[in-house]
């Protein structure tokens, strides 16, 4: 084994020990032109490879063995007219009845017959001046819908497709009745989402701060650069995948959203280690590998904890929501090579020319500095400290005063969560219809028109389905009879239809209407109530078998789901992340810490969001109409991101306070330590992410709206509360006993590789002091 100078791992000539990683960083930093190239050409070849072979997005999905797909299965082949996606043309003529265009609306329902992929159209009209009424009509006839059913969901087709449709029904706009496309159909006609603008924001703020924290132009562009390196990457990878199988539509965006916050964060962190050991004097490729070597095995680890709390997204057993992760770690991963690989490139390239172009005098993360057995230096010199760095102000002044008021600071945190949590325990879960859209959106308008004309229920009916093919035929009045019973004075149901039987005889089927919105409480309660009262009372003693279907039922069914099984999620994504740091720091008091600091943080952003959006506490000043419930899935969404992200500046922060612990032994002092030289660039970093996620705020999609809110919030509160407050006290008074299962047996630091050696002398106020004075600099902001 080597000499070591310095107590702390080094090898004699001042380098930190080697490995694959640092390796790596190296060789990059040595060939920048190799690495930039096949950058490029990754770039290149994935994007037009994405371009011809890519797949498309679509929320096409199904919940397989629910009782709203086994009803709608039964449709399709019982009752095919009324089977498949029902979408609505809704027309409205101010000037007078509907009826005087029956000759165009007739001309307009043949059109959308014919058009692929439609099973049937049906016109609100009746078929003679003296039949009875379709329900589809309005009693003074100025509104009504056409119902096209389609054999696949609209959403997932092209958008040329509404040239025939918009074909179909000139002859209407021509002579000025108002048409608007409600439901799947109108969905498909809302503008091409466009995250250009949040993107261009996130940037923005994100050079601002670059700039005005670290003061180099160079140094602000490179994490920018490698960050949309990496999501570039990352998007052509997922439109890749998306030819194999389907992703919903939200994907992209979401993985958008991920992959800039954490490329910039973790380029953010490397560059700042190497600049400042580059400030030390080392050789710009050297200072990139040991950089690598350090806060790279730290961006791994990282990255690998938030890959695991997505993965966690499975434990729900519904493909839609695990895509979702798969969609998001994607990116994740380019982020994480574009990190250890084209930022130590680009690193290398700049050379020592990396803060010539600077705004003010450089910051860069201070490196840990020895101490050396008995608190001397060379032939026995006492260290020397310079007068900046015996000043108690800055961060280091910070982290002394948590130092010495542990519990006052922990409990301020504690009591910032709780009240930010408030709002959580009103939480309602649902799904968020088509009148919280924007008016400039067609199925907006269709929503306000059927709205209008027909209640709001009528724009999330309930199809009820009632298997009685077992049932003996003698039997079926008598069932018949029961269910109609059942179903009359249903609370809170504006009208349900009479059941009538399939051409086959083998179902009833009927419509059930809601006096409230689909995305109501009521609609959720009439729902329940007609699945497990009305229906099954109605078929008691019977063989018959009921469902209640519809889009508004597969939506009920799914948040049923998903609320049932997201305790699950929690808990093996807790499970997980306590493995992963109880691995990386040996140390289950760590480990526990950090999981019960991260749901805390977790619950707070909950709060906020159900303050913003169910409450409607600034939800109009965001674009949303009204107060909305939190979608069914954000919750699931949000706990596997937020968890992941926060335990990236969890392993970062713990990264410094554990090689000051294996390097003296003071748990006070390397608490104190870890936070004054982490705290800076965590706060930068955070800063970055929060501007990132919360420029999505402006775009159209209220899911959309909803996670960039809840993510920024989530990552602000664990930059600031848990980071600065709760960590640092908890792990002071948790003292030695944090690290209770004791050092590596090399008594390095599994993260950073730094760290160990010959222990420092313990002293009252704590070697991690003398090591926190010593390591300032110059070069050092406080």
């Amino acid at each position: 084994m080597k000499a070591r100078s310095g107590g702390h791992g080094h090898t004699p000539d001042g380098r930190a020990p080697g490995g694959p990683l640092q390796r790596l960083g190296e060789w990059c930093a040595r060939h920048f032109a190799v690495v930039i190239v096949l950058w490029l050409v990754a770039l290149g070849g994935l994007h037009a490879l994405q371009s011809v072979y890519g797949g498309t997005y679509s929320d096409n999905f199904t919940l397989p063995g629910t009782q709203s797909d086994t009803g709608a299965r039964l449709l399709a082949a019982h009752a095919p007219q009324a089977a498949g996606i029902a979408a609505q043309v809704v027309l409205h003529d101010s000037r007078g009845p509907l009826t005087d265009r029956r000759s165009e609306i007739e001309e307009a329902v043949g059109a959308l017959e014919k058009l692929p992929h439609v099973l049937g159209a049906e016109s609100p009209l009746p078929a003679t001046p003296a039949a009875p009424p379709t329900g589809a009509l309005t009693p003074d006839g100025r509104t009504g819908y056409i119902t096209v059913r389609f054999d696949t969901l609209p959403t997932a087709l092209p958008s040329s497709y509404l040239h025939g449709v918009d074909s179909a029904v000139a002859p209407l706009r021509e002579t000025g009745v108002q048409v608007e496309y409600g439901g799947p159909l109108g969905e498909l006609a809302r503008p091409a989402p466009s995250d250009m603008t949040s993107e261009a924001i996130g940037f923005a703020v994100a050079v601002l701060v670059l700039l005005l924290g670290f003061g180099s132009v160079l140094a602000a562009g490179i994490p920018l650069l490698t960050a949309l390196a990496g999501v570039v990457v990352g998007l052509a990878c997922l439109g890749l995948i998306a030819a194999a199988t389907t992703f919903a539509s939200v994907s992209p965006t979401l993985a958008t959203m991920i992959g800039l916050g954490v490329g910039i964060d973790y380029a953010l962190f490397l560059i700042t280690r190497h600049r400042q050991l580059v400030m030390d004097g080392a050789a710009p490729a050297t200072a990139a590998g040991r950089a690598v070597a350090t806060s790279g095995r730290a961006v791994v680890v990282s990255g690998c904890t938030v890959i695991v709390a997505l993965a966690g997204l499975y434990v729900s057993q519904v493909g839609f929501i695990g895509k979702l992760g798969v969609a998001a770690a994607v990116t994740v991963v380019t982020a994480v090579l574009g990190a250890v690989t084209l930022v130590p490139a680009l690193l290398g390239l700049a050379g020592r020319r990396i803060d010539r172009y600077r705004l003010r005098r450089p910051v860069a993360e201070m490196a840990p500095a020895p101490v050396p057995p008995g608190g001397r230096g060379p032939a026995g010199t006492r260290p020397v400290v310079p007068a900046k760095a015996r000043r108690r102000g800055g961060w280091t002044g910070y982290a002394r005063q948590v130092e010495r008021r542990p519990w006052w600071f922990l409990a301020g945190g504690l009591v910032v969560l709780v009240v930010l949590a408030i709002p959580l325990f009103s939480i309602r879960l649902g799904h968020i219809d088509d009148g919280a859209d924007p008016t400039s959106f067609t199925d907006r308008r269709a929503y306000d028109l059927i709205a209008a004309g027909f209640g709001p229920g009528a724009n999330g009916p309930f199809t009820l389905v009632v298997d009685q093919s077992a049932v003996p035929r003698a039997d079926r009045a008598a069932l018949a009879s029961n269910l109609a019973k059942a179903l009359t004075g249903v609370p809170g149901a504006a009208h349900v239809t009479p059941l009538r039987p399939t051409t086959d005889g083998r179902l009833l089927t009927g419509t059930a209407l809601s006096r409230t919105s689909p995305q109501s409480a009521g609609t959720a309660r009439l729902f329940d109530d007609l699945k497990d009262d009305a229906l099954p009372r109605g078929a008691r003693s019977t063989a018959a078998r009921t469902y209640v279907t519809g889009p508004t039922a597969a939506q009920e069914d799914f948040k049923a789901i998903l609320t049932a099984r997201l305790p699950l999620i929690i808990g093996v994504v807790v499970a997980l992340a306590f493995v992963i740091i109880l691995v990386v720091f040996r140390g289950p008091l760590v480990a526990l810490k950090a999981a019960v600091l991260n749901l805390l943080s977790i619950a707070a952003s909950y709060g906020v969001v159900v303050a913003v959006f169910q409450w409607g506490w600034g939800g109009p000043a965001l674009g949303v109409n009204g107060t909305v419930p939190i979608e069914s899935y954000v919750p699931m969404m949000m706990f596997a991101i937020v968890f992941g992200l926060s335990m990236d500046y969890e392993v970062f922060l713990l990264a410094r306070v554990y090689e000051a612990w294996l390097r003296t032994r003071d748990s006070r002092g390397s608490v104190a330590h870890g936070l004054s030289i982490t705290a800076r660039v965590i706060g930068c970093a955070a800063l970055i992410m929060v501007s990132v996620f919360a420029a999505f705020i402006v775009s159209d999609n209220i899911v959309v709206k909803m996670l960039g809110l809840g993510l920024a919030v989530s990552v602000l509160v664990d930059a600031t509360v848990v980071r600065l407050l709760l960590v640092p006290a908890v792990m002071t008074l948790l003292g030695p006993r944090a690290w209770w299962s004791g050092p590596l047996p090399d008594a390095r630091s599994p993260v950073s590789g730094e760290g160990g050696g010959e222990r420092g002398p313990r002293t009252e106020r704590g070697v991690g002091h003398v090591d926190a004075r010593q390591a300032e600099g110059p070069h050092q902001g406080t």
